[in-house]
């Protein structure tokens, strides 16, 4: 197949390295490329177009009317379908591709599928003017992919033709998540008994701040957002993230790793969920029925509905290293036997688009 892909193509630079960390989003077009697909790529975050979005007018045009409209990238999709034919058009978070542009791509080349992955949640509680451009743009998707089930008659709703909940939406680069022999010295850097790698949210900070309360050492890898005392003797707070190599070593060099769920985006399951199995590191996951489905509670990963149950198991499976280590191990497995990797899923959602496959 020949696919446009728009999304993301920026790298990150690991904190006191010279590393560069693609994103999830180049994670995604890298495995189209590796089921032998062609792939053509507008990066919407190119020097060009990260330069018109931090302009004054565009600033002064998001705060008021929310649209996230970045003129130089419809320019380039529009361009790309006047001079190619394309079976696939993939838009990874097209908050800023407009529906004068969508309308013009179909008038151009009415039988590429145009399909949008869409991992964020414009009707959850976050909503706001954000996805103003994105929702007048909705309608004119063939298909639309959600991560939430409950996003697929609020899709419908909202004028799309087709919508499909993908378990799991998230996949994982056997490049970068992978298990790692961990030196003494790495477990220092990066690990400990409990950890936890991701964004601040005050409810994961309380949580974790409470088993340190009661005793437990935790590790914490994320950006501080407010004032929260980070003071005691058991929790280790670092003030930045990690990503890349660094992010896989972490899991690896931690006994624990504690997945969080993002409120605001109603999520179920996250990256992570995905990631730290295969990574082989035990996941102590909240419990929702999507964490069920994809790993088998008590033998695939563990799970909590509270604080107390976090504390609990964490307390428990520190002491029983052999069952924990089991535990990873058939996590692994499952993300292998059950096709949780990057390729894997873009096969599946693929034949999802084109009708060849069911959701």
């Amino acid at each position: 197949m020949k696919i446009l892909y728009v999304g993301d193509g920026r790298s990150l630079r690991a904190n006191s390295t010279t590393q560069f960390i693609a994103s999830t989003c180049h994670h995604r077009m890298t495995a189209l490329k590796e089921l032998g697909h062609e792939v053509v790529h507008v990066d919407t975050n190119s020097d060009r177009a990260i330069a018109e979005k931090n302009s004054l007018p565009r600033k002064i045009l998001r705060r008021i009317t929310g649209r996230n409209i970045t003129h130089s990238v419809n320019r380039e999709i529009v361009a790309c379908f006047k001079q190619q034919t394309f079976d696939v058009m993939w838009v990874d978070k097209g908050i800023g591709i407009t529906a004068d542009t969508l309308d013009r791509c179909k008038k151009l080349r009415p039988q590429t599928v145009i399909v949008h992955y869409n991992p964020d949640d414009p009707f959850g509680r976050w909503r706001g003017k954000f996805w103003t451009t994105f929702l007048e743009a909705l309608p004119l998707y063939d298909l639309h992919l959600v991560p939430r089930l409950v996003n697929v008659d609020e899709y419908l709703g909202a004028g799309a033709k087709r919508a499909r909940h993908i378990l799991p939406f998230w996949g994982f680069n056997p490049d970068i998540h992978h298990a790692f022999a961990i030196s003494p010295e790495e477990r220092e850097r990066l690990g400990g008994e409990v950890g936890f790698v991701g964004a601040w949210e005050q409810e994961r900070i309380d949580s974790l701040r409470d088993i340190a309360e009661k005793g437990l050492p935790v590790r914490v890898w994320c950006w501080e957002k407010n004032n929260t005392p980070m003071d005691l003797p058991t929790l280790r707070f670092e003030g930045r993230g990690l990503w890349g190599e660094d992010y896989a070593k972490a899991i690896s060099a931690f006994d624990i790793s504690v997945a969080f769920l993002r409120k605001g985006n109603r999520d179920k399951h996250t990256s992570r969920s995905i990631e730290i199995p295969a990574c082989r590191g035990f996941m102590l996951a909240e419990r929702t029925d999507e964490h069920q489905a994809l790993f088998q509670e008590g033998k695939e990963a563990e799970f909590f509905d509270s604080n107390e149950e976090l504390l609990d198991k964490a307390r428990y499976y520190l002491q029983h290293a052999d069952e924990r280590k089991k535990i990873a191990q058939n996590g692994y497995q499952r993300c292998l036997d059950s096709g949780y990797s990057n390729a894997q899923r873009m096969r599946h959602m693929l034949g999802v688009a084109t009708n060849s496959e069911r959701a």
